[in-house]
């Protein structure tokens, strides 16, 4: 079962209805999605209705072909035909290109309240902050603090012993590692993760801006 990060939602509930753009940032792994997912849930518990909730997820193999700023904004034109607000949620969007050109076309041109998440690389690069000044909040989304994982574990019928702490240091909050109960699952886990951070937010990005140096 996921916990509710009333940590963050608590400071992003004063902007659902705001026409500014609510970035959520984080590494890869720390829980944006889930936080999304909450955040749109929430949304409707007040009485938003689902079909005025568009939700994309980047990573889904189902939005492979909506890859580029002029295709996702086809797809939002074919999907916004009602009357009343909008409410949009891109997961990763740094997997559109020119994403940061869609986001300027969205908040110029519609009232709808937009959510992103993305890994900090691709959203910081300075592109979205040059782009889009003043029309956007950001929130940095951490791993699960001690307080976060002692409660996760505790939702999911797990009995924190007390050298959980220890544990917590030594390991961390990423929320995923959790699922794993011995120490060579828990390392290996991490060590993916760093190897994958590394490579797709790091090594990649750095690889790109140098195609485009001058020589």
């Amino acid at each position: 079962m996921e916990i509710k990060r009333e940590l963050y939602l608590s400071k992003i509930r004063n902007y659902y209805e705001s026409n500014l753009i609510k970035v959520l940032t984080g590494i890869r792994r720390c829980g944006k999605s889930i936080l999304l997912k909450q955040i749109k849930e929430e949304l409707i518990e007040q009485g938003v209705k689902e079909d005025h909730i568009i939700y994309i997820n980047f990573e889904d193999i189902e939005y492979k072909n909506i890859n580029t700023s002029i295709k996702v904004h086809r797809y939002l034109k074919k999907k916004m035909k009602l009357d009343g607000k909008y409410y949009l949620f891109f997961d990763e969007i740094q997997h559109v290109l020119h994403f940061e050109e869609l986001l300027a076309s969205l908040k110029a041109t519609s009232e709808a309240s937009i959510f992103v998440t993305g890994s900090n690389s691709k959203l910081l690069s300075g592109d979205l902050a040059s782009l889009l000044v003043g029309r956007t909040v950001e929130f940095k989304i951490y791993p699960f603090s001690y307080l976060e994982a002692y409660e996760y574990l505790l939702l999911n019928k797990i009995e924190p012993s007390r050298e959980f702490i220890f544990d917590y240091i030594q390991y961390g909050g990423m929320p995923q590692r959790f699922d794993y109960h011995n120490e060579e699952e828990i390392i290996r886990y991490l060590k993916d993760l760093y190897e994958g951070i590394c490579n797709k937010d790091i090594y990649e990005r750095n690889i790109d801006i140098e195609k485009f140096k001058f020589k």
